[in-house]
């Protein structure tokens, strides 16, 4: 193979130029890289937010390309066939991507590896979204980690390698195949009048990433054992949208992490455990990809959950609209921003699980729709943990009351106070934004009464799910 073939490097969630593996590996292959991106129909089945999310970053990465002197080449198909289309165009010899490990794109990758080495095109992915292949992390009796706590005591002192510098000549062709424009593929439309007011709540691009990590590492980071629990303050790295996209690497935050620890910060071991925690979820997906669609625990299959997503309490629960102040405020948090804090996550998930008794995937696919950085593993591991269906799950007796849980984190209400603007003679910029983020198809306005009590009681719900947890062997 001549070393002046160009190579394809196949993009997917890894827009970044630091710390990039599979970059690297195209570099090396001696001819002009040609970065691409394919909106497939994996692309296509994402929801309104994370899709106008991947959009900005999208936009973003090709300025970042474009003042580098390269590109970033837009096309929309299935991707073996544009793939195929671009190695005709091109020339290509080579194509490189970074590995996803959900059992959709495990799918779709092995197959179009096989296919274009039937073509006689070298293929290779690398390594980059995790820290750590999920093959690589073994029990002692080589099977794979089903409870968090010894998954993260095996790799704690495990070396992960050095960040990869950003490559200085990007090795542009001398011509380029045509892209499409981003514009034509009008990744926001859904969103609609939502988009702005989300965007200024979004951290785009790989510079943006690498500052907030500066920014955490430099304070917040200290205190974030106990401020990682409290939803009123900034105290957490916000940096999942980033991980999701690829926009900064999770290599790169572990050794920020530990650099930190070195130089004494209180709550950088804690920090440390939250990354090692996507990558449980990551390791769960690769070996258990049921988790994604079924219940973990099969002794679930026949509980007696809601699954219809349209009921009264269900949608109060959308609209927050509950009557349950942290429930409430959590929901409206992530239609304003496009996240939700850690926190409310397990508050908002826990009721509906539990006190509403409806299935975790109706919630999943609610958040799927809303979470500007939706994780298709830790989505789904994080419902399932919550509903006591998932590996080292909550236990399913253990049934949150939002109500003590907002008290004793939120004490002084600031947090309900930035998102809930009924009764309020002064609400908040961020509550009354709210109104304008939703569907005007709920009808719904500031000076609504907010509801007098809840859809249902917390000690009715409570009583309610112990009651169909009874007798049931799980």
């Amino acid at each position: 193979m001549s070393d002046t073939k160009p190579t394809l490097l196949w993009l997917r969630r890894d827009l970044r130029l630091s710390d990039h593996p599979a970059w690297t590996a195209a570099l090396e292959g001696g001819g002009p890289v040609m970065p691409v991106f394919i909106h497939d129909a994996s692309v296509e089945a994402l929801g309104a937010a994370p899709k106008w999310r991947l959009g900005l970053g999208l936009e973003r990465f090709a300025e970042t390309l474009e003042a580098k002197g390269s590109r970033l080449i837009l096309r929309r198909g299935a991707a073996l066939d544009v793939l195929r289309e671009l190695i005709k165009e091109t020339g290509a010899g080579m194509v490189r991507w970074s590995r996803l490990y959900d059992p959709a794109a495990i799918e779709r990758d092995t197959a179009i590896k096989a296919a274009l080495k039937e073509d006689g095109i070298e293929t290779s992915s690398h390594a980059g979204h995790l820290m750590f292949e999920p093959w690589s992390v073994e029990t002692k009796d080589g099977g794979y980690y089903k409870v968090y706590s010894p998954m993260w005591r095996s790799v704690k002192g495990r070396g992960v390698a050095a960040p990869l510098k950003a490559p200085g000549d990007l090795r542009p062709p001398a011509e380029w195949p045509v892209s499409d424009a981003l514009a034509d593929w009008n990744m926001g439309k859904a969103m609609n009048c939502g988009a702005e007011v989300c965007l200024p709540y979004q951290t785009v691009g790989e510079q943006a990433a690498q500052d907030r990590l500066a920014w955490f590492i430099d304070g917040p980071i200290d205190d974030y054992k106990a401020a990682r629990d409290l939803p009123g303050i900034d105290g957490t790295s916000g940096l999942s949208e980033n991980l999701t996209l690829g926009e900064i690497s999770p290599a790169q935050c572990w050794h920020a992490g530990q650099r930190a620890l070195h130089e004494g910060a209180g709550g950088a071991e804690h920090w440390i455990k939250e990354l090692v925690w996507r990558e449980f979820a990551y390791h769960l997906i690769y070996h258990t990809p049921r988790i994604a669609t079924r219940n973990w625990r099969e002794g679930w299959d026949a509980f007696p959950w809601n699954e219809d997503g349209d009921t009264a309490e269900v949608t109060a629960w959308k609209q927050g609209r509950t009557g349950v102040p942290f429930v409430d405020a959590a929901m409206r948090q992530m239609y304003v921003t496009g996240r939700m804090h850690n926190r409310a996550r397990m508050i908002v998930a826990s009721y509906l699980t539990k006190h509403l008794m409806t299935h975790w995937r109706v919630g999943q696919a609610w958040f799927d729709e809303h979470l500007t950085d939706w994780d298709i593993a830790s989505n789904a591991m994080g419902w399932q943990w919550a509903a006591g269906s998932g590996p080292d799950a909550s236990p399913y007796f253990r049934i949150f009351n939002p109500q003590t849980q907002l008290e004793k984190f939120d004490p002084k209400g600031s947090y309900t106070s930035a998102w809930i603007a009924e009764g309020s003679a002064a609400p908040s910029e961020t509550a009354l934004s709210y109104f304008d983020a939703i569907p005007c198809r709920w009808g719904l306005a500031p000076g609504d009464a907010y509801p007098s009590k809840p859809i249902v009681g917390l000690r009715e719900g409570r009583q309610r799910a112990l009651d169909a947890y009874q007798d049931r062997a799980f």
